[in-house]
């Protein structure tokens, strides 16, 4: 029976940190949220800034190609 009350305890502790984490993760997104509702009062397009977070995310290779095939397409498609 021991073995059981050490497993439940253990448990326990796992749901807490998780319940933690998804309490800090919910204040990012308001922080986040926040930092966008900002930019976008200073005059900013918060679509043009998360793009370009994106893309700094990206290997410069990596973007590179992707933005070739992209503008292969559209060319293709006749949008450019």
């Amino acid at each position: 029976m021991g073995g059981g009350s050490v497993a439940a305890d253990e448990l326990r502790l796992l749901i807490e940190r998780a319940e933690r984490l998804a309490e800090e993760k919910k204040g990012i997104a308001d922080d986040e949220k926040d930092v966008f509702a900002e930019a976008k009062g200073r005059g900013y397009d918060p679509k043009a800034i998360r793009r370009i977070i994106a893309i700094r995310k990206k290997n410069k290779e990596d973007y590179r190609e992707e933005e070739a095939i992209l503008e292969t397409y559209l060319a293709a498609l006749g949008m450019i």
